[in-house]
């Protein structure tokens, strides 16, 4: 059987918010469509697009911004690089000028209400989250080809294996996290440094580094956005941002123009533990609601839940003397593997496995990081993701008019100071005497995960998503 290789760029993608699975994966299988029509040589030919949604695609996709992720990436735009400030602007002009330029070179006409379609009420055996593109061409055939994005960004094409990498010869290959923790009492390597390994066998140890370090730069710039930033995010709901107002509270009028400067100042605060709990709810928060805007984040692993990992790393930064790119590597690689894990064992997918598979996830990375460069040991570093994990079990995906924003950006917050909670925990705790093992509370969130009400996955047909009227304020 074919392991599945994912590397630290696989769990740490850098895009454009709301979803990663709503928002990246279908803008990722756009891309990859376009670039399947110009490799067979149809790219030219083609006078129609049709594009079908399914599943929770369709149910919450306007909510997610799949429709507009969709024609950004069938447009030629990449989420890496593509300017946020112009995607309004821009879908606008498809939808008013009834226009569509096929991977930026094949001009076609496009109806954005008769050719972008929502299959409300289908759904497709592999996975709640596809999308089907049909290409008619001026030869009177037909070209399709359809997608699943997976959770995280991850984007199967039907009819593929589902693994995105060329399989190459790890030194360290992981598929459990007993097997991790075998490698690392072998060799007596820390988690992270295993990581970094296998990394080489895709790049160099340099270019590895390079990446980590521009992914924790989007990080700490959305960080810093988000804290800046007032007003109220978009989608309807009327939800008002609050990093920016927490941050002026917790800070004072000063204005910082930079982020070493506006941390440098945290950290005269003091350490004082509402303080502490103040500015990690902030961090969270403001990553959240710049992803909810539709701002430039990390999938980390996915983006609703992309506000954990950057709001323990910064608490690590601010509050523990962690600002070293040295410590910042550790703290990035160590959680990429417990998110790889997951993965491999379960799901990041909140369409397959609820809330748990996202803020879940997220938290057990963190905590898992945190504890590595607090100096755990490696089974305390898998202790503490056992423990995040393990309390958030059961939590549902249910979001208040299909939009990531109530319940999502508050349950951020709660994720990173979960993650904190079981870095301290497992940092004063023996090992030895855990009754639950990383991959035992793996095994079960999967096994809860199938066992979910399908409306408590990411369709907004439960939950909070059915109980709370639209039209309310956020308390």
């Amino acid at each position: 059987m074919q392991r599945e290789q994912i590397s630290v760029f696989d769990i740490f993608k850098i895009g454009i918010g709301p979803s990663s699975s709503h928002t990246l994966g279908p803008w990722r299988a756009a891309q990859q469509f376009t670039a399947s029509l110009k490799k067979q040589g149809l790219l030219e030919q083609v006078v129609q697009i049709k594009i079908l949604l399914y599943g929770s695609l369709a149910k919450t996709g306007k909510g997610h911004g799949t429709d507009i992720a969709i024609l950004l990436g069938l447009n030629g735009g990449d989420p890496v690089t593509f300017d946020v400030n112009a995607i309004d602007t821009t879908i606008a002009d498809i939808k008013k000028d009834h226009l569509l330029v096929l991977n930026g070179e094949k001009m076609i006409s496009f109806d954005y209400d008769e050719d972008l379609i929502f299959q409300f009420f289908e759904s497709l055996p592999f996975h709640p989250n596809a999308v089907t593109f049909q290409a008619f061409l001026d030869s009177g055939k037909a070209f399709s080809e359809t997608y699943y994005s997976i959770g995280g960004g991850f984007v199967v094409k039907e009819g593929d294996a589902g693994n995105e990498k060329d399989q190459v010869e790890l030194p360290f290959p992981v598929e459990k996290a007993s097997e991790l923790l075998h490698w690392c009492l072998t060799t007596g390597l820390k988690v992270s440094e295993i990581v970094m390994e296998n990394e080489l066998a895709w790049r160099t140890e340099a270019e590895t580094r390079k990446g980590i370090v521009q992914h924790f730069t989007v990080m700490k710039d959305c960080t810093y956005r988000g804290c800046h930033t007032s007003g109220f995010l978009p989608g309807g709901l009327n939800v008002g941002r609050r990093a920016a107002a927490l941050n002026k509270r917790l800070i004072g009028n000063h204005i910082y123009t930079d982020y070493e400067s506006w941390i440098t100042a945290i950290r005269k605060g003091g350490n004082g533990f509402n303080y502490t709990l103040d500015w990690v709810s902030c961090f969270a928060l403001a990553v959240n609601e710049e992803n909810a805007s539709f701002g430039r984040v990390v999938t980390a692993p996915t983006n609703g839940a992309a506000g954990v990992i950057p709001a323990v790393l910064q608490y690590y930064i601010a509050f523990c003397d962690g600002f070293t790119e040295e410590k910042i590597i550790q703290f990035i690689a160590c959680a990429s593997e417990i998110g790889s894990i997951f993965k491999k064992g379960a799901t990041i997918s909140a369409a397959m496995g609820g809330c748990q598979a996202e803020i879940g996830v997220s938290s057990a990375m963190a905590a898992a990081a945190l504890t590595e460069c607090m100096g755990g040991s490696q089974r305390q570093v898998l202790m503490a993701a056992e423990i995040a994990m393990e309390h958030h079990l059961g939590l549902t995906c249910d979001p208040i008019g299909g939009l990531v924003q109530i319940p999502c950006i508050e349950r951020n917050t709660m994720g990173a100071i979960k993650a904190i909670t079981a870095s301290q925990l497992a940092l004063q705790s023996n090992p030895d005497k855990a009754k639950v093992s990383l991959d035992a509370v793996v095994n079960t969130m999967w096994e809860t995960a199938l066992d979910m009400n399908s409306k408590y996955k990411e369709t907004s047909d439960g939950g909070l998503a059915t109980n709370i009227p639209i039209s309310l304020p956020e308390c």
